[in-house]
């Protein structure tokens, strides 16, 4: 190699190395496990800003454990244990000098079930993130209107703001619990089978509001409705298991997933075969 060429050589390099970094959320070769039992193997997968990705698989597979990796949740469990980055904005929120506190604001969960808090009225539920942040707002009154607008909920509560979260029906409880995690401006939200206990009105609802969502923010939804993946997600990864740990088989935009996936596996879950 000549002189000329190694400095060419090095000149890409350093073009590489000084490449944006990716906006929004990504894992990379990332394992869990429970003790000595391994969950998730080797995972990579990028959620970019401003789009819906659907996590799909049959129960056991390590979807959830997957979506807890990525903001922390994980190690809330004592025998917990993890490998690999996940990486907001290039930055890795698993570093020694990273808050998870923190992280968790930027990256915010949904739950499966409802969890309004039930000391607390629909007001005090949506400012509750924000006051055990200490993030001071100046208008209160703005920011309920706001998030509760955003989560589709405004108009169902706007005149009994007072009354407890636990008054509400099973999905206005989820979009309150969606108004609830808006309110300290989330770049993520993370959605572990939002609707698998609602009726199909407040589906159709809760999915109407994931669309709107996206419009600002990245959503990662884990579903075992294969309509609803379809419906509301922009990528797929179809997750699986074959007794060992949990892994990935395959992403793809949604429509490429469900149309004309790369693996027979993939074709077989998503046409109901198994799972």
């Amino acid at each position: 190699m000549t002189q000329d060429s190694q400095t060419n050589v090095m000149v890409m390099e350093d073009v590489q190395d000084q490449r944006p970094a990716f906006r929004g959320l990504e894992a990379k070769n990332v394992h869990a496990w429970f003790g000595n039992h391994h969950a998730l193997s080797n995972v990579s997968l990028r959620f970019p800003e401003q789009t819906v990705t659907g996590l799909i698989g049959p129960s056991g597979c390590g979807k959830s454990t997957f979506i807890r990796l990525l903001n922390r949740m994980h190690e809330f469990i004592p025998s917990a244990a993890m490998a690999g980055q996940v990486l907001q904005n290039g930055e890795d929120i698993y570093a020694t000098d990273v808050d998870a506190a923190a992280v968790r604001l930027k990256i915010g969960m949904v739950f499966q079930k409802p969890n309004p808090f039930p000391a607390m009225n629909i007001r005090e539920n949506v400012l509750s993130g924000i006051k055990l942040a200490h993030i001071k707002v100046a208008d209160h009154d703005s920011i309920v209107e706001n998030c509760l607008s955003r989560a589709g909920l405004w108009k169902e509560v706007k005149d009994r703001l007072n009354a407890t979260g636990g008054s509400l029906s099973g999905g206005q409880q989820q979009r309150l619990c969606i108004a609830r995690s808006l309110a300290v401006e989330p770049s993520v939200l993370l959605m572990d089978e939002p609707c698998s206990a609602l009726d199909p009105g407040s589906t159709l609802r809760i999915e109407e509001t994931i669309k709107e969502l996206a419009e600002k923010i990245a959503v990662v939804i884990v579903t075992h409705n294969m309509q609803q993946a379809a419906r509301v997600s922009d990528f797929c990864a179809f997750f699986l298991t074959d007794g060992g740990p949990g892994y990935l088989v395959e992403a793809a935009p949604t429509k490429i997933l469900f149309t004309n996936p790369s693996d027979t596996r993939t074709a077989d879950y998503v046409q109901g075969k198994f799972g």
